[in-house]
């Protein structure tokens, strides 16, 4: 992405701001807590946060399908509790769930999208078969969705997501379910919305690769709550050095004094079964730690040495990896019937 590009959105006017937002279920789970954040024009936003984290509870309120327990946000100028018609015309929305009628073509589906919008039929049919051109379905957009591969139904939501030609686009987890290829072909898409059309879009995503590849700015959220907020590069660089992680054999001893001694090493951090090192030019900082524990008669079984990335950062700031992190059971049913139908 060129500077100018990333300055220009950088110094554009907000299309979505969000104060303590806050959305509580049953009045005692937090799915939303306290969440606040901008996203200016032209610009990529991320929710990067594990099954369960709040990103659809989020996105379900921005639009206005479910009210928020607290907090306010605007859309366009809009407030999204008093003026919700407003917002759901200026807004596009591409569910995480497959929507599209399957007894329908991918045509139909797109026209009947704009008739909800209240669009006419004499500029949705047009409109139709431009959005199916720009996401390769024009030969097929005859054709019933039920022959439709998952990437098609996938694409097809895309369009059907555009045919307002909305202010704010929001993606919730995009390419779940999809293969590497496919995958990248829907990345493909969603650079060309920004760079050729200039669109606003509020993604959610596990992914991490597709929150760097994707995403100008990266809004982790865990447990409800946004830990940490900025640009791939900047998270990267709040980590303060490479990563090292090391393990001893002696389990029940504590070596990070003798560490945290060692030139170059930033902090240490004891984890389950293992330290988390940060340090400046981890090439040098490694052996020079091997060096202080041999000498002090620690045997180490096991060592490794990372450049900082979104796995590290988001393990950073919430203390676990992505992987480690659990889904509430509603979340993965609906993730697996996701994937299921994806997958045809």
């Amino acid at each position: 992405m060129e500077e100018q590009t990333v300055e220009k959105w950088k110094t554009a006017p907000a299309v979505l701001t969000v104060e303590h937002l806050t959305k509580v279920f049953e009045g005692k789970m937090k799915a939303v807590d306290d969440v606040s954040f901008t996203i200016r024009e032209g610009e990529i936003l991320g929710l990067l946060g594990p099954n369960g984290a709040g990103k659809s509870t989020t996105i379900k309120m921005l639009t206005t399908v479910l009210k928020p327990t607290s907090g306010r946000a605007e859309i366009g100028g809009y407030d999204i509790l008093k003026h919700p018609t407003e917002v759901r015309r200026i807004v596009g929305v591409v569910p995480q769930e497959y929507t599209a009628d399957e007894d329908m073509t991918g045509h139909g589906n797109i026209v009947l999208c704009a008739d909800l919008y209240g669009i006419s039929r004499s500029v949705s049919e047009p409109r139709a078969r431009e959005l199916l051109k720009l996401v390769e379905l024009e030969a097929s957009g005859d054709r019933k969705v039920s022959t439709y591969s998952g990437g098609m139904r996938r694409r097809l939501e895309l369009a059907c997501g555009l045919i307002n030609r909305p202010r704010l686009l929001f993606l919730d987890e995009p390419t779940l379910g999809l293969d590497v290829q496919t995958r990248a072909a829907v990345w493909e898409y969603i650079k060309r919305l920004k760079n050729e059309y200039g669109m606003t879009l509020l993604m959610t995503t596990h992914y991490l690769e597709e929150a760097g590849a994707l995403c100008d700015t990266i809004a982790i959220i865990d447990r409800g709550k946004i830990v940490k907020i900025g640009a791939p590069e900047e998270l990267k660089e709040s980590l303060g050095g490479d990563i090292i992680e090391i393990a001893v054999k002696e389990a029940d001893a504590d070596v990070e004094g003798i560490v945290a001694k060692v030139p170059l090493v930033k902090s240490v951090k004891k984890m389950e079964g293992y330290y988390r090192i940060k340090a400046e030019f981890g090439e040098e900082a490694t052996p020079a730690v091997i060096e202080a524990l041999r000498a002090k008669g620690f045997h180490v079984t096991r060592i490794s040495l990372t450049k900082p990335s979104m796995d590290e950062v988001y393990l950073e700031y919430t203390g676990r990896t992505l992987r480690d992190a659990q889904a509430d059971s509603e979340e993965v049913r609906k993730q697996r019937f996701t994937m299921m139908r994806a997958r045809r």
